[in-house]
């Protein structure tokens, strides 16, 4: 493990994300889509992204996250929560996403 690793927040089922403060969606009327606003990056979140970031408030675990979706895609919890905590830490890395 390096030191860049030790101080990396990793992302567990009883991590709260949020968006930081200098990270906001927005909804670009002329493309019709949402995107993730942060100084010098725009990102454009996919549905199902799109779904996970607004569930991030920073009041929900990412295991609280994960039984909305399962209940919303109909689809098993464990299994949403592999890719959740994946997209959670990608998108934690990214700095655009606190866990």
């Amino acid at each position: 493990m390096t030191p860049l690793d030790a101080a990396r927040p990793l992302a567990k089922a009883d991590s709260a994300p949020r968006l930081p403060r200098h990270v906001r969606l927005h909804f670009d009327q002329i493309r019709g889509a949402w995107a993730l606003l942060s100084p010098e990056k725009v990102l454009w979140p996919d549905e199902v992204s799109l779904s996970i970031l607004k569930l991030c408030d920073g009041r929900r675990s990412i295991a609280e996250i994960c039984g909305e979706l399962a209940i919303q895609y109909e689809a098993d919890v464990d299994e949403i929560q592999t890719d959740v905590l994946a997209f959670a830490q990608d998108w934690s890395d990214r700095m655009v996403l606190r866990l």
